[in-house]
C-alpha cells in the first residue's frame, strides 16, 4: 500500500480509504450483509487500508454501528475512521450533541478521527456557521473528541472556496472523476484547498461504481486497449496521479473490487499515467459527453437566468442522471432536490433571456422542462 500526508494534519493515510457507503446487502429490504462487510473492511486493513469512511445516514443508519463492530479486536487502532454529521438534522447546537454521541455509541470509540460537515453547500453554510457549528467542533476538539475537522462538498467552485476561505479546516471532501473534473469543485477546486493546506479527500471517483459498468459504446472504447486494461484500475490511478489528492475512497462491497482496488494503489503515484492512458481517457471522456442528451458546454453565457435558475447545473445533472445508471442517478436525483428551489428546472419562467445568449443556440426553456419532468417522476431518475 501507499501513502500520503493529508494536508496541515500531518497524518499519513493509505491512497486507497474504504467507503462505507455502499456495503454488501441482502434481501428485498436491502439490510447489510453484515459478516461479508466485516470480512471486506478487515480485509482492506489488513492489506493496508488505514482510513475508514461512515455518515450518519449510510444504510438507513445501520452504516456506522457495522463499521463499529468491524473496528472491534484491534482494528479500531489501526484505521483513521471518519464520519459525518448530517447538517439537515441540525437546528440548533444540542442536535450536534446528541447525534455525535449517537454516533459515537454506534461507533464504539471514544473520538473520531475525522469529523465532516456532511454535503456541504452554500444553501446550509451561513446557518451553520451562525448557528456556531464550528465553535462547537473546536469544543471537541479540545476534548479529545474529534482529532481533525472538515466537510464533504457539493455545490459550485464559488461556492466552495468561499468555504474554503472562512475556516481553517483540516480537509474537505469532492466528488471528482476523470468524466467530470471540472463538475463542483473540480480541478480548480481540488488545487485551491491543496494550496490552502486541506487534505483533499476524494468521494465518487468511479461515479458509484457507474465508471466501472460503461455503456456499450464506451465499452468497446475500453477493449480497444487491450487485455486486461480495466476501466476501475485506469479511472482510480487518474485521481492518484494528481499530487494534490490524498487519498481516494472506493465503495467497495465485494471481495474482489477490495483486492483490485488495493493492487490499484499499489501501482498508484502522482504522474505515473502513461501517454497511452491519458489519451484513451480523453476518448472516453469524449464519448460520455457524446452520450450526454443536451449539449450544453456550461459556458455561463445564459446567466444570470432572471428567475435564478442555475442553467448549466440543471442541464449537467440531467446528464449525468441519463447516461449513467444504478447509485449514480439517484445521487444526482438527491443533488438536484438540495438546490434552492429558486435554482431548480421548475422555476424557469420561460421568459427567453437565455436562449438569447446561448452560443448553441439551445432551446434552454424546452429543456428545463425536461429535466424537471425527469427529476419529478414519482420513480425518480
Amino acid at each position: 500500500m501507499k501513502y500520503r500526508t493529508l494536508g496541515r494534519t500531518g497524518v499519513e493515510v493509505s491512497v486507497l480509504g474504504f467507503g462505507a457507503m455502499r456495503l454488501p446487502q441482502r434481501g428485498r429490504e436491502g439490510e447489510v450483509d453484515e459478516p461479508a462487510a466485516i470480512e471486506l473492511i478487515r480485509w482492506a486493513v489488513d492489506h493496508g487500508v488505514n482510513y475508514v469512511d461512515t455518515a450518519y445516514v449510510y444504510h438507513a443508519g445501520a452504516g456506522e454501528g457495522v463499521v463499529g463492530r468491524a473496528l472491534r479486536d484491534g482494528y479500531r487502532q489501526k484505521v483513521q475512521l471518519a464520519t459525518k454529521l448530517p447538517i439537515w438534522s441540525v437546528e440548533r447546537l444540542a442536535d450536534c450533541d446528541r447525534i455525535f454521541q449517537e454516533q459515537l455509541d454506534r461507533l464504539q470509540t471514544d473520538h473520531i478521527d475525522f469529523y465532516l460537515l456532511h454535503c456541504l453547500q452554500k444553501t446550509y453554510w451561513p446557518k451553520l456557521r451562525d448557528l456556531g457549528v464550528l465553535q462547537w467542533a473546536e469544543r471537541q476538539q479540545a476534548a479529545g473528541r474529534i482529532r481533525h475537522f472538515g466537510f464533504s462538498f457539493h455545490d459550485s467552485y464559488e461556492a466552495f472556496v468561499e468555504i474554503v476561505d472562512a475556516y481553517p479546516w483540516s480537509c474537505c471532501q469532492i466528488q471528482y472523476n476523470f468524466v467530470s473534473e471540472d463538475v463542483q469543485a473540480g480541478t480548480r477546486g481540488l488545487q485551491y484547498a491543496a494550496a490552502k493546506g486541506l487534505g483533499v479527500i476524494v468521494m465518487e471517483p468511479l461515479f458509484g461504481g457507474t465508471l466501472a459498468n460503461p455503456p456499450p459504446t464506451v465499452q468497446r472504447l475500453w477493449d480497444s486497449a487491450g487485455a486486461g486494461v480495466r476501466p476501475p484500475d485506469v479511472a482510480l490511478r487518474w485521481v492518484w496521479d494528481k499530487p494534490e489528492v490524498s487519498l481516494a475512497l472506493s465503495g467497495m462491497n465485494a471481495l474482489d473490487q477490495v483486492r483490485q482496488n488495493v493492487a490499484s494503489a499499489e501501482r498508484s503515484g502522482a504522474g505515473t499515467l502513461t501517454a497511452d492512458e491519458r489519451g484513451l481517457l480523453a476518448r472516453v471522456r469524449d464519448e460520455y459527453q457524446r452520450l450526454s442528451p443536451i449539449p450544453c458546454t456550461k459556458c455561463g453565457y445564459c446567466l444570470p437566468c432572471p428567475s435564478g435558475v442555475n442553467i448549466p447545473v440543471n442541464f449537467e445533472l440531467y446528464n449525468q442522471a441519463t447516461v449513467f445508471q444504478g447509485s449514480s442517478r439517484l445521487l444526482c436525483r438527491n443533488l438536484y432536490l438540495s438546490l434552492p428551489e429558486s435554482e431548480r428546472a421548475d422555476a424557469c419562467a420561460r421568459c427567453g433571456t437565455c436562449e438569447d445568449r446561448c452560443p448553441q443556440h439551445l432551446p434552454v426553456a424546452e429543456l428545463l422542462q425536461r429535466t424537471s419532468e425527469h427529476f419529478a417522476a414519482a420513480d425518480g431518475p
